[in-house]
């Protein structure tokens, strides 16, 4: 099932259809479900994953026009992604600060000698 497969819902990719995030259009069998191909399920992958970083949807449809183009788009695609490699970047910044002044005042605690809960957090591996 391509939602399984995906980790998208039924309901997400009924949206994605919608929305023109597909780079060719589903087709259907004689009950009126879709069919979709192996590319097809590549294709939303890559729009999940696009999602998940938080490229807006408008940018994921952009970049999907794009690519229905053809040739010639290929500058503007590279653009796209570059500009979203740049929004994670600066966000995965964003989280080491902030998990940096988090562990920073974990230790002030354990420092003070603040016994840890029970359920104990600290075997979760760090990341610096």
């Amino acid at each position: 099932m391509v939602a399984e497969r995906t980790g998208l819902s039924p309901h997400s990719l009924r949206f994605y259809e919608r929305e023109g995030l597909l780079a060719e259009p589903v087709s259907r069998d004689r009950a009126g479900r879709r069919v979709y191909r192996e590319d097809d399920v590549h294709w939303i992958t890559l729009c999940a994953v696009l999602r998940a970083s938080g490229m807006p949807i408008a940018a994921v449809r952009e970049y999907t026009e794009l690519v229905r183009a053809g040739k010639g788009s290929e500058e503007r695609r590279l653009a796209l992604l570059l500009e979203q490699r740049a929004r994670i970047v600066a966000q995965q910044e964003e989280l080491v600060r902030n998990l940096d002044l988090i562990n920073h005042k974990i230790g002030v605690y354990e420092d003070a000698g603040v016994p840890s809960p029970p359920d104990d957090h600290r075997s979760l591996p760090s990341v610096s």
